[in-house]
């Protein structure tokens, strides 16, 4: 899951949670939207974590040379 599913997780968990004061038969709205914020927000730091993990690391780069000789 990336940044921006994350934050669109938060955000509609959110207005779930906070703003629908609606109801559907047999669903708490109030508990979707918790557990959207949830997966938002665990979602987001595993996210900052792969990223940060992958802007420190370093690549070196091997070339092979071959001396041919008719």
């Amino acid at each position: 899951m990336g940044i921006g599913i994350s934050v669109f997780f938060l955000a509609l968990g959110g207005i779930l949670a906070f703003a629908v004061h609606d109801g559907i038969a047999g669903v708490d709205l109030t508990a979707v939207g918790y557990i959207l914020m949830g997966a938002g927000a665990i979602g987001l730091v595993v996210a900052l974590v792969f990223a940060n993990q992958r802007a420190h690391t370093s690549h070196v780069s091997v070339q092979e040379r071959r001396n041919i000789q008719e």
